[in-house]
């Protein structure tokens, strides 16, 4: 179908929002698509939120290309229900027109559909190819009473700022948006010579501020600190709106703001509705469970107060179709501000019926006329989930790995898994160790760890993801005790932990990484682990980072560990990026420790990319090789090229250097457990667009690789680019494969996965993800990851979603 076959035709009449008077008003829209006014209209892009109640729900909305660029800029524009099942997804597409065209012509879609339950509808406006919204205008209208705007663009990479755009220079309009109780500042450019001043009006509507503009369209403003201003808006009036409008709190946040990250705004104070207090009120918003016979589940909601004040909230269970037996654990639940607490849904299948439906409602006490739900669905039958899947996953915008494949765990989802010699599973989240016990899943607080020499009393937690082993099978994690990195020891497969000072400037930014299976290294003694420690930062090149890299060999004797003094590898290390791919800095055979790094270069020097080199610690010898340049990743310096190394069972060292969007080079060393000796030419693995390296060796030495992948004018986002969660394989002596996408973004344009590649000792693949799109309005609307975990057990052949049954599996 093509692209603008998705455009709706417009029939019926609605409800005209007058955006500027700041009133609704009822009018009839004409079915033309070419008559009536839509007034607001907006830069960036985002979404509206709509509080609906029964009856027929309307929305139009129009978007009018400026045509600044050749990009082809077209709209895509999702409604979802309160449980975020699809309603509807329509496109407007680019108008066509060359670079340097006036502004095209206003197209327009319309939403309708018939609300049955009140609740929350989510409409979501993206553009492809223009995630910040600055190459059109778009704007809405709907019959719905109660409205609000979130003003969300793509991710940049700097502080997290949502400036809202109004363009409607040919009529005044409205702000209204809920002002912080502490100090705030507003700043307003783009604004009309005509005007001499902005209306700043409280939430009793009485003028508490007149803003001059100066001859350059500015106009800025102070208010003091207030704790009685409450939750009711402010409104700033312009007679000519049209204006880029920052205002703290609200399109710029401190970490200790009441709703930091959530731009929400409205053209009204007849449209405002507590939205900000009840964020998140239940979640999931949908869940769906297979199951068979008479099995009796539970499924957990979560509920939470977003407000500033307890808040008790009253809860029902709605039966859309054929009621059937579900009990709610409790029927209502009082929470303190900013707090969460559980509630269940317990049942049983129903043999009678292949798809049971209900809806769990919540209602805040304070607020009755707010509402909300949540839907949960039974089928029966086994998920698709529980097989090998037809890859790639194609993700969909609210429509993950529960909706399409039924895919819902016992086990924890925090992090990747780690597999000790006896291959048994553990996950690491901040302050807890997960591991099987008894064929269950328990969890070890970190916090108890007994404290050596040199560590204080504060809050121990995990500073990174990994779980290692050495020859003992004793268990190791790095952690932080307040700003003291310590080495946590567990001889007892995670049940206590002893907690060991590394030593290091406390007052320096740092982080670390320790040995970590790969697939054939197994250190003798406790795991090295390396230091990186910013020395200096590039405020030309935001990639360029000056890193001291240095190395420990901790080793153990009597239960005790003795970290060891630092050992210099380079002054010109250029970090590392481990919250994808993970990459394995460190590798260790016998006597020997092979440790990789990216090196910062003189941006005045024009290498191709960032120097991978590699050298070897000796322990036996006590000595430490010359680095070897292997070769280079581009481009020059860019924190983001992490090399990640790897050993095959007979002892060749294998390394993936990182790139920044271009394809990774191999190398592969010409002498067993050497990096000094040589290596082989570097290769790119596949013609493509790659970041973030996840590197592991299989038994048979086949090498797999996991990586962020670019595609462009592919479905199912054709005419932009999107991401792939790609895998790459090489057998023993063979080529590598070509790339195999296993995920597909929801969204096009920038995406990441957190992707983790780990191997168990069998040989057997886990891959853990975590889908993360650019725009802030999709990833705003959930609370927590959508962590899932993909398995292989033949060598990445085929994939499924890791479900109970394969726990089960390594403990038979």
């Amino acid at each position: 179908m093509s692209i603008r076959s998705f455009v709706a035709h417009f029939t019926g009449s609605m409800l005209l929002v007058a955006f500027s008077s700041g009133v609704t008003a009822s009018s009839t829209v004409p079915a033309d698509l070419n008559e009536g006014d839509i007034s607001l209209r907006l830069g960036g892009v985002g979404g509206v939120y709509f509080l609906a109640e029964p009856g027929e729900l309307v929305i139009d909305v129009q978007k009018e290309d400026l045509n600044r660029s050749s990009r082809k800029t077209h709209l895509r524009a999702i409604l979802v229900a309160p449980d975020r099942e699809l309603v509807q997804e329509l496109l407007i597409p680019d108008d066509g027109l060359p670079r340097g065209s006036k502004i095209g012509p206003t197209q327009r879609i319309r939403f309708s559909t018939i609300v049955k339950q009140k609740g929350i509808y989510a409409l979501n406006i993206t553009v492809a190819n223009d995630r910040y919204g600055a190459a059109m205008r778009w704007g809405f209208r709907t019959n719905c009473s109660k409205f609000l705007i979130e003003t969300s663009r793509g991710h940049r990479d700097a502080a997290h700022e949502e400036p809202i755009v109004v363009d409607s220079p040919n009529q005044p309009g409205n702000i209204c948006f809920v002002p912080q109780a502490g100090s705030f500042g507003i700043e307003m450019t783009g604004l009309a010579k005509s005007l001499d001043n902005a209306l700043v009006f409280d939430a009793d509507d009485r003028l508490v501020q007149s803003m001059q503009i100066d001859k350059q369209g500015k106009a800025a403003c102070k208010f003091p600190s207030d704790k009685t201003r409450g939750e009711k808006p402010w409104r700033i009036h312009l007679d000519t709106f049209q204006a880029t409008v920052h205002i703290d709190g609200v399109t710029r946040w401190d970490r200790n703001d009441a709703y930091q990250d959530l731009c929400c705004w409205s053209p009204s104070r007849e449209t405002w509705f507590p939205l900000l207090s009840y964020r998140w009120l239940m979640t999931p918003y949908q869940r769906t469970i297979y199951q068979g016979g008479d099995q009796h589940k539970i499924q957990a909601f979560r509920i939470h107060n977003n407000s500033s004040e307890t808040q008790t909230f009253h809860l029902d269970l709605v039966f859309p179709d054929q009621q059937w037996p579900a009990i709610l654990s409790q029927d209502h639940v009082s929470l303190k501000p900013k707090s969460a607490a559980e509630v269940t849904v317990s049942f049983s299948s129903s043999v009678e019926q292949q798809t049971q439906t209900l809806q769990l409602r919540a209602t805040p006490e304070s607020t009755p006329h707010f509402s909300t739900y949540a839907t949960l669905t039974v089928k029966a039958g086994e998920p698709p989930a529980s097989s090998s899947l037809n890859m790639p996953i194609t993700l969909k915008p609210y429509q993950h790995e529960n909706n399409q494949f039924g895919y819902g765990v016992d086990y924890p989802q925090d992090n990747q898994v780690y597999f000790d010699l006896e291959n048994r599973p553990y996950i690491l989240s901040s302050r807890q160790l997960w591991r099987r016990v008894d064929g269950s899943w328990v969890a070890n607080d970190l916090s108890g760890a007994r404290r050596e020499a040199s560590v204080g009393d504060g809050a121990i937690r995990a500073s990174g993801t990994k779980v290692a082993f050495d020859q003992d099978n004793d268990l190791y994690i790095l952690g932080m005790c307040g700003r003291t990195a310590v080495l946590l020891h567990s001889s007892d497969h995670g049940a206590s932990f002893a907690a060991f000072a590394i030593a290091g400037q406390e007052n320096r930014s740092r982080s670390f990484d320790i040995e970590q299976f790969s697939g054939h290294n197994i250190p003798t003694g406790p795991p090295p682990i390396v230091r990186y420690t910013r020395t200096a930062s590039d405020p030309k090149l935001m990639w360029r980072r000056i890193h001291n890299l240095d190395l420990f060999l901790p080793e153990k004797a009597k239960g005790q560990i003795s970290i060891g003094d630092p050992i210099a590898i380079s002054d010109h290390c250029i970090g590392q990026s481990a919250h994808s791919g993970i990459p394995s800095s460190v590798v260790s055979q016998g006597e020997k420790v092979h440790v990789v790094w990216g090196q910062a270069t003189d941006p005045k020097q024009k290498p191709p990319g960032v120097p991978g080199y590699a050298v070897t610690y000796n322990r036996k010898f006590k000595n430490l090789s010359e680095p070897t340049l292997i070769g280079y990743g581009p481009p020059a310096n860019d924190v983001h090229n992490s090399p990640s190394i790897t050993i095959d069972g007979d002892g060749f060292l294998h390394l993936l250097i990182g790139t920044h969007g271009k394809p990774f080079p191999y190398a592969k060393s010409l002498k067993s457990n050497d990096t000094s000796t040589g290596w082989t030419a570097t290769e790119p693995i596949a013609d493509v667009r790659q970041t973030y390296v996840g590197l592991v060796t299989g038994q048979d030495g086949t090498l797999h690789a996991v990586y962020r992948m670019w595609t462009f004018n592919e479905q199912p986002h054709p005419e932009s680019m999107h991401a792939v969660l790609a895998y790459s394989r090489k057998p023993a002596g063979q080529p590598w494969s070509t790339p195999m996408p296993l995920v597909v973004a929801a969204f096009s344009d920038y995406s990441i996965f957190y992707h983790r590649l780990t191997i168990d000792r069998t040989g057997r693949l886990w891959l853990s993800y975590d889908y993360w799109s650019t725009y802030w309005f999709y990833r705003n609307d959930h609370v927590g990851s959508r962590r899932s975990l993909l398995t292989s057990p033949d060598d990445g052949e085929t994939w499924k979603l890791a479900g109970d049954d394969d726990w089960i599996s390594l403990e038979n």
